[in-house]
């Protein structure tokens, strides 16, 4: 049984900074897409980037220049470095990865809290 677990949510003052980390545990052959997504208060969850495994990125306009997504294929973990944060970034924020060779399938860590708030 494959587990992903969510770190480093809070609370921070716009303008700040946070790092979200995901861990993958359990049978793990082979981590295809790795992402992170979002879901503010009454909203729809939404992408917030991806990366494939080998290396390619994709964001969303709205955190272009200011998230980063990366990945340690060595310690089955996901990131997202998070600057300039706004109000507008508040929300639980989930990772998501693709996981399995020949057939893959999606799991979904449980989610972490993100809250941008003076």
């Amino acid at each position: 049984q494959v587990q992903l677990v969510e770190s480093g949510g809070g609370l921070v003052q716009p303008g700040g900074s946070l790092r979200l980390s995901c861990a993958a545990s359990g049978s793990i052959r082979s981590i295809n897409a790795m992402a992170w997504y979002r879901q503010a208060p009454e909203k729809q969850r939404e992408l917030v980037a991806s990366i494939t495994s080998g290396g390619s990125t994709n964001y969303a306009d709205s955190v272009k220049g200011r998230f980063t997504i990366s990945r340690d294929n060595a310690k089955n973990t996901v990131y997202l470095q998070m600057n300039s944060l706004k109000p507008e970034d508040t929300g639980v924020y989930y990772c998501y990865m693709r996981i399995g060779i020949p057939i893959s399938y999606s799991y979904w860590g449980q989610g972490t809290q993100v809250t941008v708030s003076s």
